[in-house]
């Protein structure tokens, strides 16, 4: 993996103001993240803990409070930098009077590409993603599925470095995950940088490198994903043997002639580190004014 420095945001914060302009609402709080070059980056929390604001502070929709966000070492704000990103936003807005490859032409054009290129990219897109059949139907008469399809095949057309995705196979049945899924490490292998938005954990675990967990607008967990989901205080020995054999191999590997295929630490999935670190930030405060009351009456 390159170690050049795709996205690096240091102290990012954002307040939205109120009509009289006040921050009034915090949005995101010191956000220190660090995305290489090649590297799957997961970002995950609940609703309303600061992802989309993130995503959208490193597109330039959105001025920082404080702190700053940098994009190939140049502001995020810079007019330049778009030009090697590819984004695809939650929800779909594609205009459905086009149809698909009519779609890619107007979209690719606005990045000044070549008919021949935009066509070439379509055709291997289209492929990937299953759209081929489809190509010359109107994009309104598509389910949501093709049209999530088709919104990938727009993020990828310009050939971007860095690819942001908000829920990426939101809508796309097991097939189609699957092949946004193996398309993802495809551009991996090529060098791309990814920065992934999903409450789909399962997806999340199967491509990221790396994930960071917010909540209430802070970071509250980061790193890689191996690392963050191994149990350190706990070993997982797999053997060979027979099941009936299971109550003599405790203590008795080697007399038992049982094969040691491997020694290793068990991992949480994604989802079981999701929830532990999260759910205890989310419970409800305890209605300690309502046990005092009770506690006065008893007296």
């Amino acid at each position: 993996m390159n170690s050049e420095q795709v996205i690096l945001t240091r102290n990012l914060t954002k307040y939205y103001k109120d009509f009289w302009g006040r921050s009034s609402i915090l949005a995101l709080r010191d956000l220190n993240l660090s995305v290489s070059r090649g590297e799957i980056f997961g970002l995950l929390g609940p609703n309303g803990s600061g992802k989309t604001t993130t995503i959208k502070l490193l597109l330039g929709l959105l001025r920082p409070t404080s702190g700053f966000a940098t994009l190939f070492g140049k502001p995020a704000s810079d007019v330049e930098v778009k030009q090697r990103i590819g984004y695809l936003p939650e929800e779909n807005s594609l205009y459905g009077f086009l149809t698909a490859a009519e779609t890619m032409r107007f979209l690719g054009s606005l990045f000044s590409l070549s008919r021949s290129v935009i066509e070439e990219r379509t055709d291997s897109l289209f492929s990937t993603l299953g759209l081929s059949d489809v190509r010359d139907r109107k994009v309104g008469k598509f389910s949501k599925g093709m049209v999530r399809r088709l919104s990938l095949a727009v993020a990828l057309v310009n050939d971007p470095e860095l690819l942001i995705l908000d829920e990426p196979t939101s809508g796309l049945d097991p097939l189609g995950a699957k092949s946004a899924k193996e398309l993802f490490l495809n551009l991996k292998k090529s060098d791309k940088t990814i920065l992934l938005s999903s409450h789909l954990l399962g997806d999340v675990e199967d491509v990221c490198d790396s994930i960071a967990i917010l909540d209430s607008g802070r970071l509250v967990q980061a790193g890689k994903v191996s690392e963050l989901l191994t149990i350190r205080d706990e070993i997982e020995i797999r053997l060979r043997a027979d099941l009936s054999q299971a109550d003599n191999l405790r203590g008795l590997l080697k007399s038992s002639g049982a094969e040691v295929v491997s020694v290793r630490n068990p991992a949480l999935t994604l989802e079981d580190l999701f929830i532990k670190t999260i759910a205890p930030r989310s419970s409800p405060p305890r209605n300690t004014a309502g046990r005092e009351r009770e506690e006065k009456d008893r007296l």
